[in-house]
């Protein structure tokens, strides 16, 4: 329901298909995101570099050109180690992602997924950092 809208926060959107930017930033801006869009990892590091504080979590593909996720994610954590990262992807499993998680993402989200589910998993995330 409800709950699991978004509050303003901005969304960074990292996936190199646009067809995919499309639906998600339609769903993030439904629920109430502000998104911002990113074609690959070399591009979302510099989007988070050159606007500190502004994005509260990075939705990112874990199959990219250019620089792949795990790449992209240690640089986030470099210029950020509170960065809050969503991975998601339709072709690796969650346990190829476990490396990333482990380092400290925050979520894995399997494509295709449905709104009901991306809110939840976003929601989650910003409330968990929002008690601590």
């Amino acid at each position: 329901g409800i709950a699991s809208r978004g509050q303003g926060e901005t969304i960074l959107l990292v996936d190199d298909e646009e067809m995919i930017w499309d639906v998600i930033s339609d769903m993030l801006s439904t629920l109430g995101y502000k998104v911002i869009l990113a074609e690959n990892g070399r591009e979302a590091v510099e989007i988070y570099q050159n606007n500190p504080g502004e994005v509260d979590l990075i939705l990112l593909d874990m199959i990219m050109p250019e620089m792949n996720a795990r790449e992209a994610f240690f640089l986030l954590k470099k210029i950020d180690p509170e960065v809050k990262v969503l991975l998601s992807s339709g072709y690796v499993s969650e346990e190829d992602a476990q490396d990333v998680l482990n380092a400290g993402a925050q979520g894995f989200l399997r494509k295709p997924y449905r709104m009901a589910d991306l809110a939840g998993k976003i929601r989650g995330i910003l409330d968990e950092t929002a008690k601590s």
